[in-house]
């Protein structure tokens, strides 16, 4: 069973881990406040559209760590599956032969 990644249309985007161009939540928070600190005080972020875009990082976050989550269960099952399928071939076939011995 194969997990694939869900892909995000939104302007943030998390890339995989070791990726030269991966932003995390920690660069979000810095890229949130840098740009409540230069904002115009007369002219402020609309609040909806800060809310929106924490609760979209907020939900691509939890997407990720439930892609994650379902990977490592996947990897599981198939080491799992393997193993069975290791065992029942080491496993001695137990058929029986057919009794002659009441003829």
């Amino acid at each position: 069973m194969a997990v694939n990644s869900v892909t995000n249309t939104s302007n943030v985007v998390l890339q995989p881990k070791g990726s030269a161009n991966q932003m995390g939540q920690s660069d979000f928070l810095r890229l949130m406040t840098a740009q409540l600190s230069q904002q115009d005080p007369f002219n402020p972020v609309d609040n909806q559209q800060m809310v929106a875009q924490m609760a979209q990082f907020s939900s691509l976050a939890g997407i990720t760590e439930t892609n994650t989550t379902l990977q490592t269960i996947s990897d599981q099952l198939i080491a799992q599956t393997q193993l069975l399928k290791d065992i029942k071939a080491a496993t001695p076939s137990t058929a029986t032969t057919p009794d002659t011995s009441t003829q």
